[in-house]
């Protein structure tokens, strides 16, 4: 299976865009302007908070040296399983605020720890992200260790093989699983981040969905980018700050639906505009040397 070239990625990054776009016009059209907006708003919300995801697995296929041709094959699995989690995940949480709604103003505060916290990490060097998964990498490699033996060395495409009788984990295995497992540690952002925009289960569900999908493709078509897009993690926590905020203040003033919408592009916008024409120091610095 080989890895698709740019202008696949691009392509197929375009679709999900126009399918995503149809589909919300089209809740528009039966449900409403303002489930309309609640959609896309949810929708730029997740696809921003999942460019992090995609650099984490840029890290982890960098630190098991996975082939270009295998990444394709963890990407399908990984995506097929972020969607079932998300899933639990989706009807868990509106069960529970359903039930207790002053659970919305407890995960506001969250969210607004959590802008807090990437604010102080935004600082930091990429390069140290690395030693950030090493953790996760160890712990995923104890727990696949007890269940299968581990080969090292890939074996095509494969996640496990046979040999004198033995199943064994191969690499590609312990890649796929360290993918799930940073990606439920993303979606305690993420999730309560589109329960600050609506907590319709059909819009969060359908909106979250939409962004996961378009995953694989959007790795492809941003893996040589995302140096490049140095000041997203600045919008981050602005997106962050701005829904945590509307679920604390909700209490005394329930912001419109166009009000997110408009503050999230307006952020998110901002952010990738800047990262691109802003000129980096550390070319400069390079340049000099």
């Amino acid at each position: 299976m080989e890895q698709p070239s740019l202008k696949s990625a691009l392509s197929w990054s375009a679709l999900w865009f126009t399918l995503a776009a149809l589909f919300g016009m089209s809740v528009t059209g039966t449900l409403g302007a303002e489930r309309g907006m609640e959609f896309f708003t949810a929708y730029l919300l997740e696809l921003a908070l999942s460019v992090d995801n995609l650099f984490v697995m840029m890290l982890v296929f960098a630190r098991f040296k996975v082939p270009p041709g295998a990444q394709r094959r963890v990407l399908t699995w990984g995506i097929a399983g972020v969607v079932v989690l998300r899933g639990l995940m989706i009807v868990t949480g509106t069960a529970l605020i359903g039930t207790f709604h002053a659970l919305t103003y407890v995960l506001g505060a969250f969210l607004l720890y959590s802008a807090y916290k990437l604010a102080r990490e935004v600082g930091d060097d990429k390069s140290d992200d690395d030693s950030a998964t090493a953790p996760i990498v160890h712990k995923v490699r104890a727990l696949v260790g007890k269940i299968l033996p581990i080969r090292e060395g890939f074996v095509g495409s494969r996640f496990t093989v046979v040999e004198n009788g033995v199943r064994y984990a191969t690499p590609l295995l312990l890649a796929l699983v360290t993918i799930e497992v940073a990606d439920a540690i993303f979606a305690l952002d993420s999730i309560p981040a589109v329960f600050g925009v609506t907590t319709d289960r059909f819009i969060v569900f359908t909106s979250n969905l939409f962004a996961v999908l378009g995953l694989r493709s959007l790795y492809f078509a941003l893996s040589g980018l995302f140096d490049r897009l140095r000041f997203l993690e600045h919008g981050l926590v602005g997106v962050l700050a701005i829904i945590g905020a509307k679920m604390v203040l909700a209490i005394v003033w329930p912001a419109p639906a166009w009000l997110s919408l408009a503050l999230v592009a307006l952020v998110l916008g901002g952010a990738i505009v800047a990262s691109l024409v802003i000129p980096s120091t550390e070319k400069g610095i390079n340049a000099e040397s």
